[in-house]
Formats: C-alpha cells, structure tokens, sequence
C-alpha cells in the first residue's frame, strides 16, 4: 500500500511528498481508512510508529473537503504536555503546507500576551486546536471560546494524560463538545482505566492495536550493573569510548537531572538538563537546539520519552531504571526511529534490579549486561529475585567524590 492508496486530497499528497513520506507505516495503513469513514477510534501504538500522521492525514482531508462556514474551530486534539503540543502542530504545519488550514497550539506558560494572542487566534478562526488540557479549561472558563459546534476530538497519549492526572479536565472539556462528533483515541498503553475513558466518551468505537511492549529491532540494548556510586564515571567512560552525535539520558527525579547536568558539564560534553524549573522560552531553546545538533545531550526525566520527536538520536542512556516497564519501552523508542538503528544502555544499581528484570520479562528477553571498565571496580551480581540486605559501596577507585504561534491560512 501507498499514500496514494488512501485517495487523499491533492494538496496533502504534495506535502507529502516535499516531507519524504513514501509509505504508510501499520499504524498508518490501519488507522487511515477506519478516521476518513467517519467511525471512532481506538488505537494502541507507542511512540515512534508514525501515529500522529496516522489521524492527522485524514482528518486535514476531511477539514480541506469542509465547506469553509463549517471549518471555524473543527478539529480539537488534547495532549499531556506543551512539548508535545508543540510537536503535532508543527506536523501540521508540515503536512498542511499545501492546503488552506490553520492550526494553533495551546499550552501555559508565557505572559499576559501569549493568553492574549490564543484568545484572539480562537476567535478569528483556527481549524485545529492543539492543547493542553489545563490551558484549554481556563480558555473555556473565560466564555469567549466555543467549541459546540467542534467536529473531531483526538486525545494523543491518552494514557499519560490520566497518568498526569488529567482525566476530570478531560470530562469537563467533553462537557463543552457536542455529543455528535468523531472521537479518536491514541494510547501507548491500554489499562482498565483507558477503557473506562473509552466506553465513556466513543461511540461504538473500531479498535488498532500495533505491537504494544516491544522496542524496535533496530535499538542494540545493553546494560551495566552498577552502585550509584559508579554511575558518574561510567557515564564519561561511555562518551570518551563512543562518539555519539545525539544522545538522550534519563533520570528518574528532578532534582537527579539538575546534579547531572551540572557535573557533565564540567567534562568535555556539549549538553543540558532539561526540566520543569527552566523557562517556557529556554525549555523551547534547548529542544530547538537539540534538534539541530547544537547539543550533543540532552538529560530530562520521562517527559522527554514522549514529548519529544527528534530524528537520529544515537544513544538512549537511562541513568536509572524507570520504575514502569512500558516507561522503559518509551524512552528507547527515543532511538531506531524509522527502521534507523540505535543504542540503549541501562545502569541497574543494586535496589532496581526486581524493576529490569520485570523490564526484561515485558520485552520477553534477557538483556545483555555488560562488564564495567576495570577501573571502576566491581558492580553487583544480578540477582533480581533477591532482596538487597546491604546499601554497602564499593570505593571508586578514580577517587572521583560526585556521585539533569498561531499559523493562519498559508
């Protein structure tokens, strides 16, 4: 099957063609047809299967195919976070280039004058919102933003949004839709609370599951067995043997990104801590430069297992276990995106080792755990099934002492 196959406007098929798209990908094939029928959807893919093409191209079609009077405010798609926000509506911007329709993102943070400038792009017309539920709510409260007469709600990562604990913001914006609509719904993950959603806000819903709990084939996955004491060390170790040219590492806490970041940086790596404290405008700097290969790494707790999409990142580093095996999934997916190939490598110290080994059981293979360099002395043994009865570390022997706009119609 091709693009062709989906008999799409002429105009998306152009910006599909200037963007590279060749062929759909599963999520894309299967998801396509059920979207440009008009039925609801269910669909069950991680990140980086090509899921936001896979409703963002039918539904511009069905928007380019819309009489003009009905068009203003058509199209609302709900997202956990403003990274994300921001992702999809520059995919819009991408593949609508051709067409007539307008989109614009809408998030928090920034001053009086970007709540302003949502405000009059929401009133002067806006094909398709982007936002995040907490934003959109306060939106809503102030009166001047309609959307009765809406036509399509998509929720992205909806499993994350009742993770953040958005799901009574997700239940009052449904009460400001109209009960007739076509409702799509994303998921990486599909918990019985993901089900309750569903059968709550779709309508007889047609149901895509793409091989959930699986990273790709192309992400080479390692690990080292380490006491957190190590971990430091072997992070340079790493970046002095390989050269990376983009890499990501992830850290469990806040607090954990922030210590990181600033012991890398004494070392000769180019990188940044990305985290909740920074600005709006410097979190938005650091991805943009990120992106074009300004920063060599970036470190950041799992906000950035998903709200981030960046082609030819090299090494997926998790500087500690996630403590959710479908976390796991998600942050090595940040590599081998688009048949590429990647690294992922894993410190396991010796508390998280039940957490891998669940990783382990979930992907249904063991992961290969590699030798630390000599000079960082032993790590633990790998016994998941017992509990650890010591917090004894070994000394290091490098006698280191460290321990993250609106677009209007084109």
């Amino acid at each position: 099957m091709t693009f062709s196959d989906f008999n799409l406007d002429e105009s998306l098929f152009n910006g599909l063609t200037a963007m590279g798209y060749k062929l759909p990908t599963p999520i894309q094939e299967l998801s396509i047809p059920i979207i440009l029928a008009n039925r609801d959807l269910i669909a069950c893919a991680q990140t980086g299967t090509g899921k936001t093409a896979a409703y963002l191209l039918p539904i511009l079609h069905k928007i380019e195919n819309t009489p003009e009077a009905q068009r203003h405010l058509n199209t609302l798609i709900l997202a956990p976070t403003r990274e994300l926000a921001q992702q999809i509506d520059n995919q819009v911007e991408g593949f609508s280039y051709f067409t007539s329709v307008s989109s614009i993102s809408v998030y928090g943070g920034g001053d009086g004058n970007v709540w302003e400038r949502q405000i009059k792009a929401l009133k002067e017309g806006a094909d398709i919102i982007i936002a995040t539920p907490g934003r959109l709510i306060a939106l809503l409260q102030t009166g001047v933003v309609k959307l009765d007469q809406l036509q399509h709600l998509i929720l992205d990562e909806a499993d994350r949004m009742l993770d953040m604990g958005f799901y009574d913001d997700i239940v009052k914006i449904i009460n400001h839709l109209p009960a007739k609509r076509q409702t799509i719904l994303f998921s990486a993950t599909m918990p019985p609370k993901i089900r309750t959603l569903a059968n709550k806000i779709l309508n007889n819903p047609e149901t895509v599951n793409i091989a959930i709990s699986k990273p790709a084939e192309g992400i080479l996955q390692q690990a080292y067995l380490v006491y957190d004491n190590q971990k430091l060390n072997l992070v340079k170790h790493i970046f002095a043997e390989t050269e990376y040219q983009s890499a990501i590492i992830f850290a469990s806490t806040k607090e954990s990104v922030k210590r990181l970041g600033q012991e890398l940086q004494r070392s000769n790596i180019t990188i940044k801590a990305f985290h909740s404290d920074l600005e709006q405008a410097e979190r938005e700097s650091i991805l943009r430069d990120f992106r074009n290969k300004q920063i060599q790494v970036l470190i950041g707790t799992d906000i950035l297992s998903r709200g981030i999409d960046v082609e030819g990142i090299s090494l997926v580093l998790n500087y500690d276990v996630p403590p959710d095996p479908e976390d796991y999934i998600h942050r090595i997916g940040r590599t081998a995106r688009a048949s590429t190939t990647g690294t992922a490598i894993t410190f396991i110290n010796d508390k998280d080792q039940q957490k891998f080994f669940r990783i382990e059981s979930l992907i249904g293979k063991d992961i290969p755990k590699l030798d630390l360099p000599a000079a960082l002395g032993e790590g633990p043994q790998y016994q998941p099934e017992v509990k650890p009865k010591s917090t004894f570390k070994p000394k290091n022997k490098s006698n280191s002492n460290s321990n993250s706009n609106w677009k209007g119609r084109r």
